[in-house]
C-alpha cells in the first residue's frame, strides 16, 4: 500500500487501543464515540489483514503483528506531535486554554492560591481544573491526556514514557491538642507510641509512611482512627488525645485557630520529595513547558518563604 493512501488517525486509534486494552476506555480517551472507534479498527484490520486485538472478557489483546508494529507507531506518532508543537508558540497572554492537574489534597492547598493569583496576572484566559489523581492511573491519565501534569510522590514502575522532575520537599511533623497529656515536655518516641494515632489516606487499607519508618526500627503504634482528609483529622486532634502524623507545610496551614501543636516527628526520617510528572508526550509542547515552569518557579518561591 502507497503511504500516501495511509490515514494517520487509525494509528492513533491502535496506540490507543493498545495503552488502554478496551475499546470504551480507547473511545473515552480519543473522544470518539464507541461505534467510531469500532469503525477505525475495522479499517485498521482491512489494511494488514490481521485481527490485531483479540477479546478477552473485557480486555483487547494485541496479536503479534501489533506488538511488532506498536513500538515505531509511537515513536513515529511522537516525532510527528513534537514538530507540530514544536511549531505553535504558547503567548500566556492570549491563551484561551483548560490545563488538568493531578493533585492530592495536600499540593492543591499550597498550589492553587499562588497558581490562581498568578494566572490572573499573566495568563487571564487560562483555566484549572484540579482532580485527584490515584498513583496506579498516573501513567495512563498522562499518557491518554486524561491529565496534563500530575503533583505526586515517588511512584515507581512508570516507564520511561513518563518523566519527572523534583517539585518541593516536606517533613514529617506530629500534630497534638493543646493540652495533650503526653506532649507537655515535648514529644519523644516513648510518648509518640505510647499515644493512639490518626491515619490520613485515600486508600481502604495499608499503612501509612510513618509507619514504614517505625517498622524500619522495630516499632509499631496504635492507629485508633482512619480517615480521608488531614482537616478532617486536625479537627478531631484539637479535641482529643489523638496524634495525627503529616506534612509541616501543610499542617502550619491548616491548623491555624485551632487548638493544636505541631511537634517535630521523633524519628530522623529524610523529607519527602514531591514531583512534577508529565507524559513524553508533552514534553515539547509550549504550553505544556511554560505551566511546568511556573509551577517550580511557585513552589521555589513557597520554598524560599
Amino acid at each position: 500500500m502507497h503511504i500516501s493512501r495511509l490515514d494517520l488517525n487509525l494509528f492513533v486509534v491502535l496506540d490507543a487501543i493498545y495503552t488502554e486494552g478496551n475499546i470504551t476506555r480507547a473511545a473515552r480517551t480519543l473522544n470518539l464515540t464507541q461505534p467510531a472507534l469500532s469503525h477505525a479498527l475495522g479499517r485498521l484490520r482491512r489494511m494488514f489483514d490481521d485481527p490485531l486485538f483479540v477479546r478477552q472478557g473485557s480486555a483487547m489483546m494485541p496479536t503479534p503483528l501489533v506488538r511488532s508494529l506498536i513500538g515505531p507507531v509511537r515513536q513515529s506518532l511522537k516525532t510527528l506531535t513534537a514538530s507540530v508543537q514544536e511549531s505553535k508558540a504558547f503567548n500566556p497572554e492570549s491563551a484561551q486554554r483548560t490545563f488538568t492537574i493531578g493533585f492530592r489534597d495536600v499540593m492543591e492547598a499550597r498550589i492553587l492560591r499562588p497558581l490562581m493569583a498568578r494566572l490572573d496576572r499573566e495568563a487571564p484566559g487560562v483555566e484549572i481544573a484540579s482532580v485527584r489523581i490515584e498513583g496506579n492511573e498516573l501513567e495512563a491519565d498522562l499518557a491518554g491526556g486524561v491529565v496534563d501534569l500530575a503533583v505526586e510522590v515517588l511512584r515507581p514502575g512508570l516507564s520511561t514514557r513518563v518523566q519527572r522532575s523534583p517539585l518541593t520537599r516536606d517533613e514529617l511533623v506530629v500534630v497534638a491538642g493543646e493540652g495533650h497529656p503526653l506532649a507537655a515536655g515535648g514529644l519523644d518516641l516513648a510518648a509518640y507510641l505510647a499515644a493512639a494515632h490518626v491515619l490520613v489516606s485515600s486508600r481502604r487499607t495499608g499503612i501509612g509512611l510513618e509507619d514504614v519508618e517505625l517498622a524500619r526500627l522495630g516499632h509499631q503504634r496504635q492507629v485508633r482512627l482512619r480517615c480521608q482528609q488531614y482537616y478532617a483529622a486536625c479537627r478531631v486532634v484539637a479535641e482529643t488525645d489523638l496524634l495525627l502524623t503529616m506534612p509541616g507545610q501543610y499542617a502550619r496551614m491548616i491548623n491555624h485557630g485551632l487548638a493544636t501543636c505541631i511537634h517535630p516527628f521523633p524519628l530522623p526520617v529524610p523529607p519527602v520529595t514531591i514531583y512534577l510528572y508529565w507524559h513524553e508526550q508533552a514534553a515539547l509542547d509550549p504550553a505544556n513547558q511554560w505551566l511546568r515552569r511556573a509551577l517550580t518557579a511557585l513552589m521555589a518561591e513557597q520554598d524560599g518563604l
